[in-house]
């Protein structure tokens, strides 16, 4: 009979009122049939309960609500307390948050021996306790822990086993929901995941045949014999931007393109130096203001930078990449190119050696014309020396490319400290030394120039008299700078050797006791008789040179007469007190 009213309810047929199972019909027995007892007010029905929660249970959002409800509802079907619930998750029994915390762990243990089966329950104070397993299609769902102070009727039993398969059921709807969520998640993921794998796929396609597209443009461009204009031009055509390529030092060697400066603007060291410091620490193209930079530098050297003109900063990956290759085969090139500067230079030291050794003056032509110098007009030797810089290879070919620079076509070699040029045409003044200073970046650098040479026997002469110029520059007070051997005067007859011991020892003889009382009284007698030397004796420009009046001059005269002992009227010690201050000047570096 209790069977027939679970399916009836589980249908949606009318049951009977009260909870207990009268039968087919749904009339309450009369008082009559019920004797003399009086009749006690009725509870709440249990079946409409049952029905309530049953709604509830189906209607909650997920299995710990679901239990909730449950727990909540179990004395609404009897005299009944709902001591624990548990669900199954991962395959452990997890305790819901209402697990009466005093006998929970005899209760735990109990129900985890149970391994899925219904079993008795033992807690203090209720003499019935059942843990009843909440089974559905997929297997254990958890447990309802359920005591009663009395033992439970046929009937009140009959209800609670309703609760926990109408629980079981709804844990088992809300499990197949949210698995069902779980599958449709899955599946709009793996949707996006093909969509995202197929628009990759596309990517690769197109980047393949870009890629492909650059190999091709570039090969053809260096194979062409164009060299780097050829690759340049390339790059242009694959990305659209202006293009250019700058030397080591910033200077511009070719432009492709739209909104080329004129003139274009002078590097500034520092900032160069910074720029390529920042672009190898990045390892790849840097962007600086409006360009987008790759240094060109293979096996570590600086050969120069290739750069694209993008002040609105529109290039992407794909122009990153055809400038990176272009920047390869840039390097490539210009790597050759420095190949054949090399053997070229090594050609040409060899011939500059022979002829500052000296050598057969037709076998120099020919080998001159060869290299495009014409060794038959007036040549001079210069030599230089920069304290910075190591005189090797790349120190040669810089001082070579700036001679070119400021119109000294030349012959370049290297010693062990310096370089040597032969060039044609007297060199400007300075013009050489400011250029080497802006390449370097120091001014720490001393250049001797030789007299004219008319023929090529004369050059090992020319070599000696530009190591002096370059000697007496060296050892003066501004060792800096550019000297000409046809501007030393006096010091032309001294040697460039390294013991200047007896040039000391002049000085020292003509104008020690001098030297000795300006130090001692901070005077200036000395420099006060070099510059009235230096001004011819006149009284009136020697003063205004040193900026004091003609009395104050006429007393240090008479002073120095007085300190010295020599006579400025005596020709003889005029000349020697007039080389001694000059060699003190120039060559002894003066007050120092």
């Amino acid at each position: 009979m209790a069977d027939r009213w679970a399916r009836d309810l589980r249908r949606g047929r009318p049951v009977p009122e009260s909870g207990l199972p009268w039968g087919r019909s749904a009339r309450r027995p009369t008082a009559s049939a019920r004797g003399s007892r009086p009749r006690l007010p009725r509870p709440a029905d249990p079946p409409d309960a049952l029905l309530a929660v049953s709604r509830a249970l189906f209607d909650a959002g997920d299995e710990d609500e679901i239990l909730r409800l449950a727990m909540d509802h179990v004395p609404s079907v009897g005299p009944y307390r709902a001591e624990a619930g548990y669900l199954r998750v991962h395959g452990r029994l997890v305790p819901g948050p209402q697990a009466e915390p005093d006998h929970a762990p005899a209760v735990d243990r109990t129900v985890r021996e149970l391994a899925g089966e219904d079993g008795p329950v033992d807690v203090p104070g209720r003499s019935w306790g059942r843990a009843l397993a909440l089974h559905g299609p997929g297997g254990l769902h958890g447990y309802l822990v359920v005591t009663s102070r009395s033992r439970p009727t046929h009937a009140q039993h009959f209800l609670l086993a309703m609760l926990v398969r109408l629980t079981a059921a709804a844990l088992s709807v809300a499990d197949a929901r949210r698995r069902g969520q779980e599958d449709v998640l899955q599946l709009y993921q793996l949707r996006r995941e093909r969509a995202t794998l197929q628009q990759r796929l596309i990517s690769l396609v197109v980047e393949a045949g870009y890629q492909r597209a650059v190999h091709e443009a570039l090969a053809e461009g260096a194979a062409s014999g164009g060299g780097e204009r050829a690759i340049i031009s390339a790059l242009h055509a694959l990305t659209g931007f202006p293009v250019l390529v700058e030397d080591p030092f910033g200077r511009l060697r070719s432009w492709t393109g739209p909104g080329r400066p004129d003139p274009y603007p002078d590097p500034n060291p520092a900032r160069h130096e910074e720029m390529l410091q920042q672009a190898a620490r990045r390892g790849g193209p840097v962007r600086i203001k409006d360009r987008l930079i790759s240094v060109i530098r293979p096996h570590g050297e600086v050969l120069g930078t290739l750069a694209l003109i993008d002040p609105r900063d529109d290039a992407d990956d794909y122009t990153v990449f055809a400038l990176e290759h272009a920047a390869t085969s840039l390097a490539l090139e210009l790597s050759h190119v420095r190949r054949l500067a090399e053997v070229e230079l090594r050609l040409h030291r060899e011939l500059v050696d022979d002829l500052l050794a000296g050598t057969d003056e037709a076998s120099a032509y020919a080998r001159a014309e060869a290299f495009g110098h014409d060794l038959r007009r007036v040549q001079y030797v210069v030599v230089v020396r920069w304290r910075s810089q190591v005189s090797d290879e790349a120190f040669a070919r810089t001082v070579g490319q700036s001679a070119s620079a400021v119109g000294m076509p030349s012959l370049v070699t290297r010693r062990s400290d310096h370089v040597v040029l032969v060039t044609t045409g007297r060199p400007d003044d300075d013009a050489l030394y400011e250029a080497l200073a802006r390449r370097t970046g120091t001014t720490d650098g001393t250049i001797g120039v030789s007299a004219r040479c008319t023929t090529p026997d004369g050059i090992p002469g020319s070599y000696q008299e530009a190591l002096r110029a370059l000697e007496v520059r060296r050892r003066s007070r501004s060792r800096q700078g550019m000297t000409f051997f046809e501007d030393l005067g006096l010091y032309r007859i001294l040697g460039p050797g390294n013991d200047y011991q007896e040039l000391e020892g002049f000085v020292r003889e003509w104008l020690g006791e001098l030297i000795d009382y300006d130090g001692l009284h901070r005077a200036a007698l000395v420099e006060t008789l070099s510059r009235y030397f230096d001004c011819g004796g006149n009284y009136a420009e020697t003063a205004d040179s040193l900026t004091i009046h003609r009395s104050t001059l006429r007393y240090r005269l008479q002073r120095i007469r007085e300190i010295s002992g020599h006579d400025l009227t005596d020709v003889e010690d005029r000349l020697n007190l007039q080389v001694a201050t000059r060699v003190w000047k120039i060559m002894l570096g003066g007050p120092g």
